[in-house]
Order: structure tokens, then sequence, then C-alpha cells
């Protein structure tokens, strides 16, 4: 943790056991990378794999994608924060309170940790968005959720390549 070479680069450690992910984990140098704990590892495992991993002085990013009512979206984003992981990050769609309200728990607690906001999940097209009665097209969603996560005045957005513009 708290490298002092900041790497933009970022190895996910998802579909793995734990004790796969920690024998990679101790295959790196945690400061030419940190590494990304997903749902399935955490899930597995719990806090106790972002534990290890900061044992071994990795930055970690816990990717579990936050999206609740705003009270709930919070909270978890609190305990990720109390955690130690470096980034955290919600759904967009959660909307705009429950993400700015995630931020302000997060400078209340003095946390430095990063939040940023999923838009469109990257396996979804436009015939998927429609099926959820977003009719406007994928572009126009991500672009307004992006929006939407500036206003919060998150750190950051997730969205697929070919929609970063």
């Amino acid at each position: 943790m708290n490298n002092t070479i900041h790497s933009p680069v970022v190895v996910a450690l998802d579909n793995m056991t734990k004790n796969a992910s920690l024998a990679l984990a101790d295959q790196l140098d945690p400061a030419l990378c940190r590494l990304k704990v997903g749902k399935e590892l955490f899930t597995r495992c719990g806090p106790d794999i972002v534990k290890a991993l900061h044992q071994r002085d990795f930055d970690v990013f816990l990717d579990l994608k936050f999206h609740d009512i705003p009270n709930t979206t919070a909270q978890a984003v609190l305990a990720a924060a109390e955690l130690g992981v470096w980034m955290v990050n919600v759904h967009a769609s959660a909307g705009l309170e429950a993400m700015s309200l995630a931020k302000q728990r997060l400078s209340d607690g003095n946390f430095e940790t990063l939040l940023i906001a999923v838009t469109v999940l990257t396996s979804m097209d436009n015939q998927a968005l429609t099926q959820t009665g977003i009719t406007d097209g994928l572009d126009a969603q991500v672009s307004r959720l992006a929006q939407l996560t500036k206003q919060a005045g998150l750190d950051g957005v997730v969205c697929s390549a070919q929609e970063a513009k």
C-alpha cells in the first residue's frame, strides 16, 4: 500500500481461488502494479483476501460495483474504505444521491480511497438496454451516467474503450 510509484497497471484477480490469487500476487511487484479484487474472489474469501494483499504491500481496487439505496451504497463504500482499499466502485445507475452520499461519507471519514462509477456494463449492447427500458441507445446512456458521475464529484468513470470520448 502507498507505493512510492503509483503504477497505472492493475492486475485482475478474477475467477481465482485464494491460494491461486496469493500465488500470483507473490510473483508480482507491488511497486509495478496494483491488484483488482472482484465479486467472485471477494465472495469466496471476504475481507481476508484484501488484508492478505495489503500484507504484501499491494494497493487494492475493490471491484464490487455497489448498487443499492443511497445509505446502503454509501455505507458499503465506507466499509470498503475502512478495509484500506485504494479504489472502490459503484454503479452510476444507483443515482446522483447514492454517489454523492458515498463520496461525502469518504470525505467525512478523511479516507483517501478513490471512488469511481460504472456506467453501463461492457456486456450490454443496445438490445440489452432496450430490454431494461432504456431506449435511446448505449452511447446516450453512457454519456448521461458519466455526466451524473461527474456531477456527484466522483474520481472517475468506467466504460468500454469504444464509449470513452
